[in-house]
Order: C-alpha cells, then sequence, then structure tokens
C-alpha cells in the first residue's frame, strides 16, 4: 500500500498542531507502509516528499484562490498512490480530486472546522466562503474522516449533518516522549527571567483561536511576583498583530515579568520554556485537541486550560492541571477565571509539579504515536 498525505505544512515549514501531526504521523506511518507527502513551500530534499507552489498567473489572488490551485497542482502529482489522506481545507480539494481522478479512497483528518472559525474572515476576506465550500465539499465526500478528539467527532457531525456517524474515527493526536522531554531551562535565563518567581508560559500563534488577547488581559491580573513568557508569533492579520503589540506594551507597563518572544523557536528550546515554567496556560476558545498541552506534560509541566473542544480529553482537571470554562458572553469571567487558576497554581509548586509528573506519565501512556500510525493504516485497509 502506498499513502498519499496531502498537507500545507510539512518540515521544515511548520507553524500549527496540524503540520506537528502531519510531521509525526507520517514518520511514523513509513515503518508499517509507503507514503509520500505532497505539501507547500520551498523544494524538499527528502524522498517522496513533494512540494507545490501557487500558479504564478494568481500571486496576487486572495489567498483561497490561491491556495485551491496548489491542490490542483498536488493531485496531478499523485497519481501513484493507493490512497489520499488530506489534511485541513488547505488541501481538501486535493484530496477530492485524487480520489476522483485515480479511484482511490479519500481520507480527511479534521483538525478545525471552517465552520467553528468566523474570526478566519479577518484573513481571508470573501476568501473564507471558498474555504468553507472546499472543506465542505471535501467531507461530505470522504470515504473516512478522521477527528483528532470524541469532541472533535461531535463538531463534524453538527457541522455536516449528511455526513453518517459510521464514517467518522477517533484516533487521537499524540506525543513523541522520546524527544518531548523536561531540559535545563536555559533559555529562560538567557532572556531575564526569574527563575526564585513563578513562571508561567505559552506557546502558539497569535489568532483569536488561541485566545491571546484572553490571556493578555488575564495576565493584568496575576499576582504581582507571576512571571508570563509569552511565545507567540505568526499574527493571522496585521490588525491582530497591532492588537497584540498594544495589549503587549499595556501589560509590560502595568507590571514587571512579562516576556515576549516573538521569534519561532527550536523545538528544544520550546521544551526549555515548558520545562522551566511552574504552570503552562492555554486559554484556546476553540481546540479540536490542542498539541501543546501534550507538549507541556510531555516536558513535566501542570496546565491551565480552556474546557473547550478535545482539550478534557488530554487534560485531566485536578491531576494534570486545572480546566477553565469558556463562555463567549463572558469573556470577563473567563479571563479573571484564568487568572484565578493561575494564581492558585502557580504558588502551590508541590501541586505543580505532581501535576507535572502525572502529565507526563499519562503523555507517556496514552498517546503513542505508534498506536495512532497503526489506527491510521487500519482505516486505510478498512476502504481498500
Amino acid at each position: 500500500m502506498r499513502a498519499g498525505i496531502f498537507s500545507k505544512e510539512y518540515p521544515p515549514e511548520i507553524y500549527g498542531g496540524a503540520g506537528v501531526h502531519v510531521a509525526e504521523l507520517t514518520r511514523f506511518m513509513r515503518k508499517l507502509i509507503d507514503v509520500s507527502v505532497h505539501c507547500a513551500g520551498a523544494p524538499r530534499h527528502e524522498k517522496d516528499v513533494f512540494a507545490h507552489g501557487v500558479d504564478p498567473e494568481l500571486d496576487n489572488a486572495n489567498p483561497a484562490l490561491q491556495t485551491l490551485s496548489m491542490g490542483l497542482r498536488m493531485a496531478n502529482a499523485a497519481s501513484d498512490i493507493d490512497v489520499a489522506h488530506s489534511h485541513t481545507w488547505y488541501t481538501g480539494l486535493a484530496g477530492h480530486l485524487a480520489g476522483r481522478l485515480y479511484d482511490i479512497p479519500h481520507v480527511v483528518t479534521a483538525h478545525s472546522l471552517e465552520p467553528h472559525r468566523p474570526w478566519k474572515r479577518e484573513q481571508l476576506g470573501g476568501g473564507y466562503a471558498v474555504s468553507s465550500w472546499s472543506e465542505k465539499n471535501a467531507m461530505e465526500y470522504a470515504d473516512a474522516l478522521i477527528a483528532v478528539s470524541a469532541g472533535m467527532k461531535t463538531s463534524i457531525l453538527e457541522a455536516y449533518p449528511r455526513i453518517e456517524p459510521d464514517k467518522v474515527h477517533v484516533v487521537l493526536n499524540g506525543i513523541d516522549t522520546e524527544l518531548w522531554t523536561p531540559r535545563e531551562p536555559k533559555y529562560l535565563e538567557q532572556i531575564g527571567v526569574d527563575k526564585q518567581r513563578p513562571i508561567v508560559a505559552f506557546v502558539g500563534r497569535i489568532t483569536r483561536q488561541k485566545g491571546v488577547r484572553h490571556l493578555l488581559k488575564a495576565a493584568a491580573h496575576f499576582d504581582d511576583d507571576v512571571q508570563l513568557v509569552l511565545c507567540a508569533g505568526a499574527p493571522d492579520t496585521p490588525e491582530i498583530a497591532a492588537e497584540t503589540a498594544q495589549l503587549v506594551e499595556d501589560l509590560q507597563k502595568s507590571r514587571d515579568g512579562v516576556y515576549w518572544v516573538q521569534e519561532m523557536l527550536s523545538r528544544e528550546t520550546i521544551q526549555e520554556v515548558y520545562s522551566g515554567a511552574d504552570v503552562f496556560i492555554c486559554p484556546s476558545i476553540y481546540e479540536p485537541l490542542g498539541i501543546v498541552n501534550l507538549e507541556a506534560m510531555a516536558c513535566g509541566t501542570a496546565v491551565v486550560a480552556s474546557n473547550v473542544g478535545g482539550i478534557p480529553e488530554v487534560v485531566v482537571d485536578g491531576e494534570t492541571g486545572i480546566l477553565v470554562n469558556y463562555d463567549e458572553s463572558d469573556p470577563v469571567g473567563f479571563e479573571a477565571d484564568l487568572a484565578r487558576a493561575v494564581n492558585e497554581l502557580a504558588h502551590d509548586r508541590s501541586r505543580a509539579h505532581a501535576f507535572g509528573v502525572a502529565g507526563r506519565r499519562r503523555a507517556t501512556g496514552d498517546f503513542s504515536w505508534a498506536t495512532i500510525a497503526a489506527q491510521t493504516v487500519d482505516i486505510y485497509r478498512s476502504l481498500i
């Protein structure tokens, strides 16, 4: 069997959880079957990995149209596969067309859903309607769908009621706990963080989904000695970039111990950030699973996270962290509850340590990529 993976992201060009998922899934599936990857960006110097660009005629077009042109190129190039597997709306058209062109099954992994991300209109304008159509088409015509959490399966069936429930398989995201492991937090010392004071860390993109705005407003209510290390870059739009910069500036004027890291950090450095923090915070307002929480847990760090999507399938409230309920109608209450949970845990280092130990144990025992790869291949085999 030869599977074709279609993904916008693939190493070294990764900026989100879907890219991490594709990289790790591919690495472990290659121990079981042949896998080719069709991705975006610069040429890759790796066997069976093919990068595809945008039609030059569309250089100034809406990003959604550029993405569809890339999908056409991917589908045209993938004539040697037995199953097409697309990830996110960016490659849904590529997988759908490959399935039709070559009479092979098409599998879709849903990492997020366009109907649940209306803020993307800021990013895509009218292209949001195009991305929504592309996702709907791919998912409703797919031979099988993979949800990265049970919560995500429920969301898929609510957003697309035409899909038969039996077509949707739950295969969780994973973590390689041999790669993700506690490290000496030298980086935090380099940027001036005081190891004697409580440390809260965030790692993620600057997008509405990740709740960065809520975090920065909550941080104004952190106890005076609590420090915040904000590893946040790649803003979706200039507007959200400017908004975030203003919020950080206001926060830094009101308190010390706020460190904003905007550049992309290496995996090893991110591990140092997780490992050095007393608390990792994930204030997402929408999160199908949340690989960042697994990464933090694998590094032995307690988590404070919003109780949305698939997060409660990863973070066990009162065992590996604290879950905070999110109510869209009460953002101020959400921010206050985030601050309260952070203050509670940051000043109880023995409890935070116990949560971190339990989190590392859970990440190791329940989220193996080898198991996830095998489950994915089993879905392929059921279709061929």
